[in-house]
């Protein structure tokens, strides 16, 4: 019960910051979901973000900040075996996956339903 409980205020606190940020200032959706990708990927940059995941499991590693957090995982895994060349593969290794699942249910959703114009 405990760790539901802790990926719950977890998750719930990296969203209500994200929230906090959407209406104290006048930056639009995507500058908030695009800084919380960055702050992901600094705060995995300082080895901090996966004590958090240990810490709250799905509470970190559901939110957007997580995706930052995989892409410099997977940057520094391949770079310590390929050099700079791993860098680019590593990302696109990790990532890979939720990548193509946002692309192909992305296509499906517009065939299936009439976008709005």
């Amino acid at each position: 019960m405990g760790s539901f409980l802790t990926a719950f205020l977890i998750g719930g606190l990296i969203c209500v910051i994200g929230q906090i940020i959407l209406d104290l200032t006048p930056l639009t959706p995507a500058h908030v979901l695009s800084g919380m990708v960055v702050a992901g990927a600094i705060l995995s940059g300082f080895d901090l973000y996966q004590p958090l995941i240990e810490f709250a499991g799905a509470g970190a590693t559901v939110p957007i900040t997580s995706f930052g957090h995989s892409l410099v995982k997977g940057a520094l895994q391949e770079a310590k075996e390929d050099g700079l060349i791993g860098v680019l593969s590593g990302i696109f290794q990790v990532t890979s996956a939720g990548i193509s699942a946002a692309i192909i249910f992305g296509f499906f959703t517009a065939v299936i339903f009439r976008p709005k114009g």
